[in-house]
């Protein structure tokens, strides 16, 4: 049976994933990396804008994932910090929006079921949009 975030909340502590950047940084990324073959064509400098390696190098996202449940984390967020339109704008690719937001909560639900579905699964996404934040619970 699976329990609820209260329930579990009263038998122990719940581990929140780490920063998200910091672990990206290890990767030492270029202007290719954050391009990828869907951002080619953008005439603005796209490296920083990490919420676009949910696109273009959804192999270090996930690996970054995978690596915060390996060490024992309950709770991943999904690091949208500048998956708005606003942020985006910064990079004039305020239509990728819906993109970059869908393809993070895809992954992040097929990585929590490739990796624990043999438990009970607690899943909670943090989607962070400048400064709402709304909770998934299962």
């Amino acid at each position: 049976m699976n329990k609820t975030i209260k329930e579990i909340l009263k038998e122990r502590i719940l581990i929140l994933d780490g920063a998200m950047g910091t672990m990206i940084q290890r990767y030492k990324l270029e202007e290719k990396d954050f391009k990828g073959t869907q951002f080619i064509n953008s005439e603005n400098d796209l490296k920083g804008n990490n919420d676009l390696l949910s696109i273009t190098r959804p192999d270090i996202i996930k690996a970054i994932h995978a690596e915060y449940f390996t060490a024992g984390a309950d709770i991943i967020e999904t690091n949208t910090f500048s998956g708005t339109t606003i942020a985006q704008a910064d990079y004039k690719l305020e239509s990728a929006v819906y993109d970059i937001n869908f393809q993070k909560l895809q992954r992040k639900l097929l990585l929590s079921f490739q990796l624990l579905k043999n438990q009970d699964l607690l899943q909670v996404l943090l989607v962070q949009q400048t400064e709402r934040l709304l909770f998934l619970l299962k």
